[in-house]
């Protein structure tokens, strides 16, 4: 029955339904995100269509492979029962592997551990540590009692710390002792006054931290599961009471946006959001309990967390950390070692694993898949990894962390092409639409428009901002985001740009990703960025951020302004006739790095703030700002 609803849904929600079609949706387990439908007005549940509705940019996922109706704990436990033997996660750095087992028992003993300190259902427990083995854990743990995880990122400062855990109102915070040579200990203790929710602070210390730089309030992770298996026989009825007592559609983990744009909103997920989400990955990449997946991208971002440990634990597969933070060759001697099937990254950790100078001494023939996502990927580096890694069934995924996250993925059976020109098709149980961004009529296949997105893994909506929510969710339940995208006839994705990230000069429309796929054709570049800076003539004008290969970066070390310019004028030069003259970027600057998030992708608000003040714009930059404003 969920099946053939699944075949119907976008029809009843397209063009309206009567209360007795929307009642027999509601009653259906699984389709949460259509409870409040028959609260909406009539004419918000109508597109505008055209008379052939195979021209309209609108799509529904298949409705194979049905969904789950698990809680994560209750996924897990199906799992364990199946490989209790395997190997569930193997931590390279700490030199520690659990099997199934054990993993579950461990989990079992902080859940425990949790309730000892009487956290209760959707309370927030925040996570403040980089990859490592007790990450798992806690994770599985806090959804096997029903808190709600805030995941954050350990290269937090003191501000964003304290946004954090007082917009999703922590009540504990389980923390490593530093990041990257950074106490965590210290920044914690500078803005403890500031969060009046906190009531428990955890160290992830193992004793290795002195006895006198550790407030005294806190708990030592060691001394927290002592107490634990202390108290695990009388507490045992309790976590199981607890465990049955969830429900598939509860919240329970609270994902910070990447913060691209400005300051991060938390996107609350539930547990239908991301089990289904994660198995339906691992599902469309033909994972099995023989997989072992490299997971070398950050725990705390979804890409981590859902695609890497959930796409894992849903089908039995082994997830294995190279390491606390990425670096090239331990992802590298993590594949040889461990026999990895699968690897994940963004873009530009492919690029510095290709680029690793000991990449050929490697032997990586034992993967077949993996996911490159996070930021638009370059042709040829995809090309590359195919041919280079033997990834020859890797797939982009597409997604956002409000939509749990993956929407759009590629099939193995996807030919080179839309593999490296696309981002797939629409996921199982996914309906997607392009719209114009001004009319929000759905256009025809071909043409480019906003992306919108409606499903079971639309986030249950920012939390404790319902304003943000309503902005970016609208009444019919379609999420819109930000990105432009075109369908062509067969289904497939493409993705333009970012409609924030689109630049108006003299009143064209220039998609930098585009001059960014152009750009890398160029030799000696190894990553590109392109984006807008204010002009008092065009409006704006096209400004690229470019990373030479590391050959051409050494024979250029210690280089002045004046070659600086000489390179400004080569790539010039490189780009005329090849691409029409007004996509030629007006400024450029050679960088190491560009500002990313801590996922990998690029931050272009930062970019531009920062190339604003080095090109002396601020006046224009001011002057177009208050034009607008008059224009509005």
């Amino acid at each position: 029955m969920l099946q053939t609803l699944g075949r119907v849904l976008g029809t009843v929600a397209k063009w309206g339904a009567s209360e007795t079609h929307i009642d027999l949706i509601k009653s259906c387990r699984g389709f949460y995100w259509l409870q409040n439908i028959s609260t909406f007005p009539a004419e918000s549940r109508q597109f505008k269509h055209s008379n052939d509705l195979s021209k309209r940019s609108h799509v529904i996922g298949p409705s194979s492979p049905p969904l789950l109706k698990d809680t994560i704990s209750s996924n897990l436990r199906r799992t364990v029962e199946k490989y209790p033997t395997n190997n569930a996660v193997v931590s390279l750095a700490q030199k520690q592997t659990l099997t199934y087992q054990q993993f579950l028992n461990n989990v079992e003993n902080v859940a425990t551990g949790l309730l000892l300190l009487g956290v209760q259902k959707q309370d927030r427990v925040a996570l403040w540590a980089a990859n490592c083995l007790e990450w798992a854990v806690i994770s599985y743990a806090t959804a096997m009692i029903g808190s709600i995880q805030v995941s954050l990122n350990p290269a937090l400062k003191e501000n964003e710390l304290v946004h954090a855990l007082n917009r999703s109102g922590t009540s504990v915070i389980i923390l490593s002792p530093e990041f990257k040579g950074e106490s965590q200990i210290a920044v914690l203790q500078r803005v403890e006054n500031k969060i009046p929710m906190l009531r428990h602070t955890i160290l992830l210390d193992n004793n290795k931290i002195n006895e006198g730089d550790v407030p005294s309030h806190w708990l030592r992770w060691n001394h927290f599961l002592n107490t634990t298996g202390s108290a695990s026989s009388k507490i045992n009825g309790s976590l199981h009471a607890r465990e049955k007592s969830l429900h598939p559609d509860d919240p329970i983990n609270m994902q910070f946006t990447s913060g691209t744009t400005g300051l991060p909103k938390a996107a609350t997920l539930s547990h239908f959001n991301v089990v289904n989400n994660a198995y339906i990955i691992g599902h469309l990449l033909s994972y099995s309990a023989a997989d072992r997946v490299c997971i070398p991208v950050p725990l705390f971002h979804c890409f981590g967390q859902v695609l890497g440990n959930l796409a894992c634990t849903t089908h039995g597969a082994t997830m294995v950390y190279p390491g606390p933070v990425f670096d090239s060759s331990a992802v590298l001697r993590s594949v040889e070692s461990e026999k990895c099937t699968s690897l994940y990254g963004v873009p530009s950790q492919f690029i510095s694993e290709l680029e690793n100078p000991d990449f050929d001494k490697f032997n990586l023939n034992s993967l077949r898949t993996g996911i490159m996502a996070g930021a638009p990927c370059p042709v040829k580096i995809m090309r590359k990894v195919r041919d280079t890694m033997f990834m020859k069934d890797i797939a982009i995924c597409f997604g956002q962390t409000e939509t749990s996250p993956v929407s759009f993925q590629t099939r193995k059976d996807d030919s080179e092409e839309l593999r490296v020109c696309t981002v797939g098709t629409v996921h199982p149980h996914i309906e997607a639409c392009v719209v114009d961004p001004e009319t929000h009529e759905i256009v025809e296949r071909g043409v480019s428009g906003e992306l919108w997105i409606r499903g079971y893994s639309v986030m249950k909506g920012y939390w404790n901002d319902p304003e943000a929510t309503q902005n970016t969710i609208d009444a019919q339940g379609w999420y819109h985001t930000g990105d432009l995208a075109v369908l062509d006839d067969q289904g497939y994705c493409k993705i333009v740009g970012r409609i924030k990230d689109m630049v108006l000069r003299g009143g064209e429309c220039l998609f930098p990703r585009e001059i960014e796929e152009f750009l890398h054709q160029n030799p000696v570049i190894s990553d590109v960025q392109v984006f807008g800076v204010p002009d008092e003539k065009m409006g704006e004008q096209l400004c690229a951020w470019v990373k030479l290969k590391k050959t051409e970066c050494s024979t250029r070390r210690g280089a002045d302004a004046g070659e600086q310019v000489l390179i400004e004028s080569d790539m010039k030069k490189w780009c005329l006739g090849k691409i029409s003259k007004h996509k030629i970027p007006k400024y450029w600057k050679i960088v190491s790095e560009f500002p990313t998030t801590a996922s990998g992708k690029p931050q272009k608000y930062l970019m531009r703030r920062q190339a604003i003040q080095e090109l002396g714009l601020e006046t224009v930059a001011a002057e177009l700002q208050k034009e607008r404003g008059k224009e509005e």
